[in-house]
């Protein structure tokens, strides 16, 4: 196998050709084939957001890459050594979709028996979980006197992302991040993830929330059905625009026939792509007496290019 390298980043996940099937039904006759030839490439310090469908395989791939689960063909590395091997547990972080924890002990506890797993000394334990804690928005109370069986879904995704990184991993490889958390959480937990890219790390997670993973993302994979139908950078994908999409209601509209193309307006709403600067637009808009209500880049949403590459190959079907 022949791992490439991005500008001077090494890859640190390599995947060629990877396929897992499984045998089921009463007589194991049914061969299900979640993942079909898979080839891939994450460079060190990236985040790369893995989307697909509800059935398309993403878990199956990232068990895959953490060698919880065998390949049935193909071949891949993690940290340059082969998928599975232990030398490299030392050095990865995992949260899975739905945590589950051991229910009576408390938050703090079962950090402690995390860092146990992975040898850290009493010292570095009692300086690492507290930081640990106040980055994941979880209180010190809570975490010494609050058993896990008492936290919401929430607190317990929180405690699930501090013990993915009580070890300090290299490569942090989150299964749905924003999974049971208020819109709050979404926001801390993303700027956790920002954070961990600012101190280089490599991140590989699997999201339903298309807007998170475009904030985030350096590239992005879709995968459907198995297979991995796109690959790229958000602009790549999206496309680079220099134009912007304008949302607005009230004011004087006559006036924007000369700044918007082309221009719809329904009701005291109105919108179109601007033809001057931003920055002109906003003055002319406070002078006309209207008023914002979305400004983008002119180029598809994330999610509008998501649904689109299912539909052209027939998975997603419109009512």
């Amino acid at each position: 196998m022949v791992a490439e390298v991005s500008g001077d980043r090494p890859p640190v996940v390599v995947v060629e050709n990877l396929q897992k099937s499984y045998r089921t039904g009463f007589w194991l006759r049914t061969v299900i084939t979640p993942l079909k030839s898979v080839s891939l490439q994450v460079y060190q310090g990236e985040t790369f957001g893995l989307l697909g469908p509800n059935g398309a395989g993403k878990t199956t791939l990232l068990k895959t890459l953490l060698g919880l689960v065998q390949p049935s063909a193909g071949h891949g590395l993690l940290l340059g050594r082969p998928l599975g091997d232990r030398a490299i547990r030392q050095h990865i972080g995992y949260l899975p979709e739905n945590p589950y924890f051991y229910d009576y002990l408390t938050g703090w506890e079962f950090l402690e028996f995390t860092a146990g797993l992975f040898g850290l000394s009493k010292a570095t334990r009692q300086e690492r979980i507290p930081l640990l804690l106040e980055m994941v928005g979880l209180t010190l109370k809570d975490a010494r006197n609050k058993q896990m069986r008492r936290y919401s879904k929430g607190m317990v995704q929180r405690v699930g992302l501090a013990q993915a990184l009580i070890n300090n991993p290299d490569v942090v490889f989150l299964d749905e991040p924003m999974s049971g958390l208020d819109p709050l959480g979404r926001y801390q937990i993303r700027e956790i993830i920002l954070s961990l890219k600012k101190q280089g790390k490599t991140i590989f997670f699997n999201s339903h929330v298309l807007a998170d993973v475009e904030a985030i993302c350096d590239r992005i994979g879709i995968l459907a059905q198995g297979e991995l139908i796109c690959t790229g950078g958000v602009n790549e994908l999206l496309g680079s625009s220099t134009s912007y999409h304008v949302e607005g209601t009230g004011g004087h509209v006559d006036g924007l026939q000369e700044w918007l193309h082309p221009l719809e307006i329904q009701g005291d709403r109105w919108q179109g792509v601007i033809n001057v600067s931003p920055q002109r637009f906003l003055t002319l808009v406070e002078e006309m007496g209207g008023q914002i209500l979305h400004l983008r880049l002119a180029r598809p949403t994330l999610e509008e290019f998501f649904v689109e590459q299912l539909r052209q190959r027939g998975i997603y079907v419109s009512h």
